[in-house]
């Protein structure tokens, strides 16, 4: 039987937690949703007719806005979680009505964020890999200034286990060829900025338009109601939580039974490597189990958030997971972009050559951060009941 890191479903914990406090939970957390819009909406974001007026105020009108976003997607992303784990005491046809809405809406609002931040990572890893040394404030493409890192050798290709970053200076497999790199690296960064700051304006313009969209519209009129009225069942008000919360927490703890934890005791995975350099376009097979672990994580704390309140001081091996699979995702997504953008017709060999090293160095973080997982969770579970 898989084994309770942090137990939701103690009858000694505390004072019972029924349907009123999952209401006055997504009351508050619907009225965050709406503080978000309007704060956004006065530094000049998206207004009612989809336009944009991104030219009032300045930087510091510009970093409101992005506070902004960021707090309409957390508060999104936490109603429609409670909405999944607590169903059977919401309304059905309302419920499921709008919790894909917002799953989009967090999705969408979270692409430009996050291209910018996979160009940022490829970039810095670059200048690591190749040994440059960038000046201090120097541009990173578009994503954020390059910070100065130490020179890495190679990134590991098929040999010894990395057993995390902390040991990176202390294994190295192979050794590229550092003219080659260095060459390649200044063509593969050029492109890879090309690629993602396209795809980031892109994010920007349909995280714009959805703003000014009806369907967001529509979303926003059931946040607006869910904050002062939360459609829950008859007996709602009067059932303990507690069940419902330690259900996710064993759909948790199953998907990480089910991930080769054992692998990721000696994190090199020569599969992964071979695949991610193959022709096939397709997200890396291996990577599904741990996102979807780290989707249940989160469920797993909304739910903590709801039983036990957002004051409840989280438990930091908890974090320590959380942070590991954050890193998993984000390297996961930078080797898959440049493995993409080492499938561009008729660049230079060399510059080839340095994408290919740089997917290997990320496929090697997302060994990593495994392997920083497992040692996390097998904390956890250590003297679980």
């Amino acid at each position: 039987m898989a084994q309770r890191h942090h137990d939701l479903t103690d009858p000694t914990a505390g004072p019972v937690s029924t349907g009123d406090a999952l209401a006055g939970y997504l009351r508050g957390q619907a009225t965050e949703f709406l503080r978000a819009l309007r704060l956004h909406r006065e530094t000049g974001g998206a207004v009612p007719n989809g336009s944009s007026s991104a030219s009032t105020g300045g930087p510091a009108s510009a970093e409101v806005r992005v506070d902004a976003v960021r707090a309409l997607r957390r508060s999104a992303r936490r109603i429609s979680g409670s909405l999944h784990t607590f169903r059977p005491l919401l309304e059905p046809e309302w419920s499921e009505g709008i919790r894909p809405e917002l799953a989009w809406l967090s999705g969408t609002l979270a692409l430009e964020h996050a291209y910018g931040a996979r160009l940022e990572r490829l970039l810095l890893a670059l200048n690591r890999l190749s040994g440059a040394a960038p000046v201090p404030g120097q541009p990173v493409g578009s994503a954020g200034p390059a910070l100065p890192g130490p020179a890495f050798p190679g990134p590991a290709f098929p040999g010894p286990a990395f057993p995390g970053p902390a040991d990176r200076a202390a294994v190295h497999p192979a050794t590229p060829d550092r003219g080659n790199l260095t060459v390649g690296a200044a063509k593969a960064g050029a492109l890879l900025d090309r690629q993602l700051t396209l795809a980031r304006t892109r994010a920007h313009s349909t995280a714009l338009q959805a703003l000014g969209s009806s369907r967001f519209h529509a979303v926003a009129d059931k946040v607006a109601v869910l904050a002062s009225e939360v459609p829950l069942t008859p007996t709602a008000p009067a059932t303990d939580l507690r069940p419902l919360a330690g259900a996710a927490e064993e759909r948790l703890a199953d998907a990480v039974t089910a991930l080769p934890l054992v692998t990721a005791g000696s994190p090199y995975n020569a599969e992964a490597l071979i695949h991610g350099l193959s022709p096939d376009p397709a997200p890396h097979p291996q990577d599904a189990p741990w996102h979807q672990v780290r989707l249940l994580l989160r469920l797993h704390r909304y739910a903590g958030e709801v039983v036990h309140g957002r004051s409840t001081p989280q438990d930091v091996r908890l974090l320590a997971a959380g942070e590991a699979l954050d890193r998993h995702r984000d390297a996961s997504e930078a080797s898959s972009a440049a493995a993409q953008a080492a499938r561009t017709p008729r660049i230079a060999p060399a510059t080839a050559y340095a994408l290919g090293v740089l997917h290997a160095d990320q496929r090697h973080e997302v060994e990593a951060a495994r392997y920083a997982f497992q040692r996390s969770w097998q904390k956890q579970t250590i003297g679980a009941p």
